[in-house]
């Protein structure tokens, strides 16, 4: 793993270049990503906004390297990301990206707290340190009563909130979200959008959340719209 070994800790200045993505369905090219170009700083706060089916959560998860481009890369610093061997994705993606997405996917028979842990015992951290860790995380995100509580025993919020922990859990450098409050009353995702932000920008990193809610995108920093699969320049943020 010695390019992921170069790659020192984030965030880092962000490069995607020409990416595209297709996929073939009954003999017929769907074109999802195209040409898509941008760069974002390091600890940046990016809303991205869109009609269903506008591309939105395919370029999170190529960002997130949880899928690949058909074409078009990307560099985190002096990185090319899809150089890398699959061993050094999985390395990269635990060390460095953390997801929460709409649905929380915890394990049902597992409570908050091992949930939380989980990578941080992948990535290599004694049980000692990843409990220590993610009880820290649990409390910040107001579930310090819930540490032994299975996902069935929580409200929907507080899975999510587990998820936001459980993402945290290695300090990623860039934290990524697809429609993170999709399933949650208003009031619960403006509070999980509140632990998104702030603990975003405690750990300095840099954050991508997808939305179809304009109010919630209107409160970060910049906001893109995916129209097409291009990025529409004039959403750009005021």
């Amino acid at each position: 793993m010695s390019e992921l070994r170069k790659l020192p800790r984030g965030p880092w200045p962000i490069a995607v270049r020409g990416l595209s993505r297709r996929f073939e369905k009954g003999g017929h090219r769907i074109d999802v990503l195209q040409d898509v170009d941008l760069d974002l700083s390091p600890g940046e706060r990016v809303a991205i906004v869109g009609q269903s089916g506008s591309g939105k959560s395919t370029f999170l998860q190529i960002l997130g390297t949880l899928d690949r481009p058909s074409a078009g890369g990307i560099r985190f610093g002096a990185l090319d990301v899809f150089s890398c061997a699959p061993a050094e994705l999985d390395a990269l993606r635990n060390r460095e990206i953390g997801f929460v997405f709409q649905f929380h996917h915890l394990l049902p028979d597992q409570d908050a707290l091992h949930n939380a842990l989980l990578p941080a015992l992948i990535g290599g951290a004694s049980f000692g340190e990843a409990k220590r860790e993610a009880g820290r995380l649990l409390d910040a995100v107001g579930l310090s009563h819930r540490h032994s509580h299975r996902p069935g025993e929580l409200s929907g919020g507080e899975q999510q909130r587990v998820a936001i922990a459980r993402a945290l859990v290695r300090g990623p450098s860039l934290l990524l979200a697809d429609e993170p409050t999709g399933n949650l009353d208003p009031r619960t995702a403006d509070e999980v959008f509140d632990l998104l932000l702030g603990l975003g920008e405690e750990r300095r990193a840099t954050v991508v959340t997808v939305t179809h809610s304009t109010e919630l995108a209107a409160r970060f920093g910049r906001r893109l719209r995916l129209v097409q699969g291009r990025f529409d320049d004039a959403a750009e943020p005021r």
